[in-house]
């Protein structure tokens, strides 16, 4: 037999150390557990970064797009605001040419009494609060200044504005070429306080005169100012919306909201290629409308008059008692010009419309048709308790103008009634007359009218209205419906609901 002897004191020693590593090994599973990601959250978390890096990218890549998108309209408008500045001098140059061409015609180079007639004709010449217009000769010597006096009878050889920009030896030079646009900083009069211009001269060159006039372009420099600051405002706006916009659907919509922008963005940018192409053709529509219009009546009156003063120039030159008849030929080719100038600018935006409303502008435009045409021309009219709104009176009174054109152009008709009022369903236009009818016109393929019906046609789809064209040999009846929406309440109604 053995003796074991007293018991193993480390026995009890491991038995605690074997619990303690046990408990730290259900410590460390259960934390393992706990921090790692399941696999519905990877996915979550693998869609979501490259969307909100793809969200960030699109951010800045929309804000530097519509900031040089924003740069090239402004750039547009500026150009747009100063070509318009510019023609407005040419006008005001012609308008100067105009007050003194009969004395400069008659003179010759050393006429002094003609000369100093001249000067103060255009001394007297001063527009707004800041126009004049300016006369240096070709040695540089100021003749007419009637703004900033100081500069009259001094030579101002080698002038330049605060940046170094050459102004008197720059107008002489373009005046010796016969005229041109020349842009430098110069004393506003009505403020003291110098700013840009943009002067335009021509030159007189039996008289060696540098004729001219400017413009100060701060107000176009400050619409510009405006309209980028808005443009850096709106782009701001932008920037913010797309990020709250971007964490809502990243919480909410995320593959949803990714395969419908998709769609979306291909039907907007389909719509918006469709719209712009509409836009251009409207566009040069109108500019070839317009700009018949010029080539068919002013420019053939202008060539008319031109040479008509020329020949009463040369008839004065030689003592020619013809000369007084051709001048007053020119003159009443000015005349007409003017007029004509007026009436495209009725066609363009009738005041009328605006100010006395529908009735009398149909009533005015079927006037000035039977006059210009000799047509026998009817109108019309239904005093009704309603009043048609702003878009739908523009859009009549468009349809109006289309269709009397095409009437003047195409139908070879002798009368023409127009005849507007209004009924429980709205509010009817109907023009008539009694040519020969678009069956005798060129024809044209199904489905594809002349532009001016599709002009009429999308403007009543706009309103909602309907436009009906009924054609015979024995004439045309166009018929155009507002529906009741468009036709505001009556005065009486809206003063008693007030009330």
């Amino acid at each position: 037999m053995f003796d074991l002897g007293p018991a193993n004191p480390h026995l009890g020693e491991r038995s605690r150390n074997a619990r303690i590593e046990s408990s730290l090994l259900k410590f460390l599973k259960t934390t393992g557990l706990r921090l790692r990601l399941n696999y519905g959250q990877k996915i979550f978390l693998l869609a979501t970064i490259p969307l909100v890096v793809a969200a960030a990218a699109i951010a800045v890549l929309v804000t530097y797009q519509s900031r040089q998108l924003a740069e090239r309209e402004i750039a547009a408008l500026e150009a747009q605001l100063i070509a318009a500045k510019r023609e407005e001098m040419k006008n005001y140059i012609s308008l100067a040419r105009t007050a003194f061409v009969n004395i400069y015609g008659r003179a010759g180079p050393d006429d002094e009494a003609a000369k100093l007639a001249v000067t103060q004709i255009l001394a007297a010449m001063i527009y707004g609060q800041d126009g004049y217009f300016f006369v240096f000769d070709y040695e540089g010597n100021n003749l007419v200044s009637p703004r900033l006096t100081y500069l009259i009878d001094k030579n101002w050889r080698g002038l330049e504005d605060r940046n170094g920009t050459p102004i008197t030896d720059e107008l002489i030079k373009l005046a010796r070429k016969g005229g041109g646009y020349h842009s430098f900083d110069w004393i506003k009069p009505s403020t003291g306080e110098t700013a840009r211009m943009i002067a335009y001269v021509a030159g007189l060159q039996d008289w060696k005169w540098a004729i001219g006039t400017g413009i100060f372009i701060d107000d176009v420099l400050d619409k510009v100012a405006a309209a980028r600051a808005g443009t850096q405002a709106r782009i701001r706006t932008t920037f913010i919306w797309i990020g709250l916009i971007t964490l809502s659907a990243l919480l909410t919509v995320f593959l949803t909201g990714l395969l419908i922008t998709i769609r979306e963005r291909r039907l907007a940018d389909a719509k918006l290629k469709e719209l712009t192409q509409r836009i251009f053709d409207t566009q040069e529509e109108e500019r070839g409308r317009v700009a018949r219009e010029l080539h068919d009546s002013i420019s053939q009156i202008l060539v008319g008059a031109r040479y008509a003063l020329e020949l009463a120039r040369r008839h004065l030159n030689v003592g020619d008692d013809r000369g007084p008849g051709s001048l007053n030929k020119g003159i009443d080719g000015l005349s007409g010009a003017i007029q004509e100038v007026r009436r495209i600018s009725r066609d363009l935006r009738p005041g009328v419309l605006d100010d006395l409303g529908l009735g009398p502008a149909l009533k005015s435009l079927t006037e000035e048709f039977s006059a210009r045409t000799g047509i026998e021309t009817e109108f019309e009219t239904v005093v009704f308790s309603n009043r048609l709104d702003k878009d739908s009176k523009i859009a009549l009174y468009r349809i109006a103008q289309e269709a009397l054109t095409n009437i003047e152009r195409h139908s070879g008709a002798s009368r023409v009634s127009l005849k507007l009022g209004g009924h429980k369903s709205g509010a009817t236009m109907r023009i008539q007359d009694n040519g020969r009818g678009m069956e005798n016109k060129p024809s044209r393929s199904a489905g594809q009218p002349g532009i001016g019906l599709r002009n009429m046609q999308e403007r009543m789809e706009q309103l909602d209205g309907t436009l009906r064209i009924l054609s015979s040999r024995s004439g045309t009846v166009i018929e155009a419906q507002v529906p009741l929406t468009h036709l505001l309440p009556p005065e009486s109604k809206k003063k008693k609901a007030s009330a």
